[in-house]
């Protein structure tokens, strides 16, 4: 196909765009956004762009996203990077698996998959977040025996050595090796993305527009959801 000269610019000014911001939305770049969502031309050449990126681009309600694949470590982030965003020094595998644990917990608690839209609550709180997912992790060690642990891919066992290692502090300190410190990092990584709100003061999490919209339209499709389910140990 033959594609118009102008077309061409605009599809690479709103990829430009994507590369900087990770979002485009309609309110704030409307001509972009229509340009995009009008012209067939445009939207082609735009995802053929994040195709040689190693990326995808989707409309998902009022903005334009740019989602990595898995393996892409230029626009994301690769395991080693996010062991040492997420985990204290030194980390191990364990600590890294704990870490992509909590974050699915996180989901699960707020997110059942189901309805016009998946999402069953307004905001959680640090105490309960973590106490969920010590819950969890049990939960899932009593279903999947240690064979089973190894053909799913999820160590539960591993994971609760891992958890059980960090400390409770009664005071509530924000170092990497206490149980609140390590979900406080964690939580800090994810409002950085535009994940959700963190209110330090009240100690509660609230998801933001962008994680709702992400989950309802992309994450819990029917397969992927039911493998998040077994994943934690759920029927």
């Amino acid at each position: 196909m033959v594609y118009e000269t102008e077309d061409v610019k605009i599809s690479q000014e709103i990829f430009y765009y994507l590369i900087k911001n990770h979002e485009l939305k309609e309110e704030r770049e409307a001509t972009l956004f229509r340009q995009y969502c009008e012209k067939k031309e445009v939207q082609e050449l735009t995802k053929s762009q994040g195709e040689i990126c190693d990326c995808k681009i989707e409309k998902y309600g009022d903005a334009i996203y740019l989602i990595p694949n898995e393996d892409n470590t230029f626009l994301g982030f690769s395991k080693n990077q996010l062991k040492e965003k997420l985990c204290k020094s030194n980390a191990t595998d364990k600590d890294y698996y704990l870490a992509q644990f909590a974050i699915l917990t996180l989901l699960i608690e707020f997110y059942d998959g189901s309805g016009s839209s998946s999402k069953t609550r307004d905001f959680i709180r640090v105490g309960d977040l973590i106490n969920s997912i010590s819950d969890r992790l049990r939960e899932g060690a009593d279903v999947f025996d240690e064979e089973n642990q190894e053909r799913e891919g999820v160590a539960f066992s591993d994971m609760i050595i891992a958890f059980e290692t960090l400390k409770s502090d009664e005071n509530g300190k924000k170092t990497k090796t206490t149980k609140e410190g390590f979900i406080h990092n964690i939580l800090l990584f994810l409002e950085k993305q535009g994940l959700i709100d963190y209110i330090v003061q009240d100690e509660t999490v609230h998801t933001t527009k962008k994680l709702d919209i992400f989950m309802d339209w992309n994450l819990l499709n029917d397969n992927n959801y039911s493998r998040v389910l077994r994943v934690l140990g759920e029927d």
